[in-house]
């Protein structure tokens, strides 16, 4: 394929690619790929011919197969590589351990592939993915992760987890467990009633704080809500083990050949559980929690009476693996902030300022916490995507397309 052939796409808006920007010398490929357990999962590769570096993004939930920063990156002088993990679009069986194991076909397929520089792009939960993979990566393989935090094994060991030469992370939020965790909705008394409520925690309520126009919630309401949020996954957590442990227990009667029918069923069935009100971080609605260039609403609406409730959000639906793994902002280890110490790797971190999941306070803790000697961070006007405040100004996907080579410009290998 050539940049013509990527017409179809011009009227596409939000995270995807300017078509302008696309050079006339693009030639693109697909490849399919299978990972050190067997699965299969599919990558993108954009280049211009004779690059030696080559920059990867990817994203757990989302295939970002005309992300706005390709055209970036290749006028950089790096080919690109984008992919998907083999849960993308499937909240329910996300599991990051395995997702880490999907980008390692990617890198490993690119080393192969003859790239002699493999950089990582980290885009917004591709932030998260990236850092655990990076972490991992820079580890011995006797001293990776062995199971999930669910029980289940996984092959880190026996992966080639090529070692990331550069790190870049783009409003990178800090991992999709904690992610969640700030946005549930604590005054749920009751996991299998969607509607039950403690008024006194609910955050939408005038008596709390709330007003459709903006919230301004008392710091004592926030201490108590924040530590109503955790003690909530905490909740959760417990109910996804419980739900692992009865599987495992079943399934080891059933295998010592000693097991009645519904104990055989047991062992054979997969818990699916719904998570009510994801749409609820106290940041969205009053802005002068962490204050930044954001406006009063999430990623999903300005209407939470609408968007907390509805089915849209992040983790809506999980089994306890997806839970522990990706969406528990407790036992997940896919947590920037988390892999942050174990990246010595040279790291650029672009922030948006009007971002309305990713916040100044979170940031500057991931940048402290780096390991990298070489690291920077700047922040450019825009919204979680990148898109401009105004319409008199240029977008930031554009800008921060622009740091990105500046920053690249001494350490991309040409």
């Amino acid at each position: 394929m050539t940049s013509q052939d990527f017409k179809p796409l011009a009227g596409l808006r939000g995270a995807q690619w300017d078509l302008a920007r696309l050079p006339a010398d693009l030639t693109a490929s697909v490849h399919t790929l299978t990972t050190v357990d067997g699965a299969n999962v599919t990558g993108y590769l954009y280049r211009r011919g004779g690059e030696k570096a080559v920059c990867c993004l990817m994203h757990p939930r989302e295939i970002l197969a005309t992300h706005y920063l390709v055209p970036e990156l290749l006028e950089a002088g790096a080919a690109v590589w984008v992919q998907g993990s083999r849960a993308a679009g499937n909240d329910l069986r996300l599991e990051h351990e395995l997702a880490v194991l999907d980008v390692d076909a990617g890198t490993t397929f690119l080393k192969d592939y003859g790239y002699d520089q493999i950089n990582l792009v980290g885009n917004s939960g591709g932030g998260g993915l990236f850092a655990y993979y990076a972490e991992q990566a820079n580890l011995a393989p006797d001293a990776r992760e062995t199971r999930t935090p669910a029980g289940r094994p996984v092959k880190l060991a026996q992966a080639p987890m090529v070692r990331p030469d550069l790190i870049v992370f783009v409003a990178p939020h800090p991992g999709q467990g904690i992610l969640l965790m700030n946005s549930l909705d604590p005054s749920v008394t009751d996991e299998t009633d969607p509607v039950s409520i403690d008024p006194t925690l609910f955050p939408f309520s005038v008596e709390n704080g709330f007003t459709p126009e903006g919230a301004r919630y008392d710091p004592d309401f926030v201490c108590r809500y924040r530590s109503a949020q955790r003690a909530r996954v905490e909740r959760i957590d417990a109910k996804a083990r419980d739900m692992v442990q009865m599987r495992m227990q079943a399934r080891k009667t059933a295998k010592a050949g000693d097991a009645d029918a519904a104990t055989v069923l047991t062992a054979g069935w997969q818990h699916i559980f719904e998570v009510p009100r994801t749409d609820a971080d106290l940041r969205n609605w009053d802005l002068t929690i962490d204050p930044t260039d954001r406006g009063f609403g999430s990623l999903w609406g300005n209407d939470p009476f609408k968007t907390n409730m509805n089915g849209v959000g992040f983790g809506k639906v999980c089994t306890p693996e997806s839970w522990l793994s990706t969406w528990s902002g407790l036992t997940s280890k896919a947590s920037v902030l988390r892999c942050a110490p174990a990246i010595a790797q040279p790291t650029f971190v672009i922030r948006y300022t009007a971002d309305a999941c990713v916040f100044p306070e979170e940031l500057d803790e991931i940048v402290a916490a780096l390991g990298a000697g070489d690291k920077d961070c700047v922040a450019v006007r825009g919204t979680h995507h990148g898109q401009p405040l105004s319409k008199d100004e240029p977008s930031g996907q554009a800008v921060a397309g622009e740091a990105i080579r500046s920053w690249l410009h001494d350490r991309l290998l040409t």
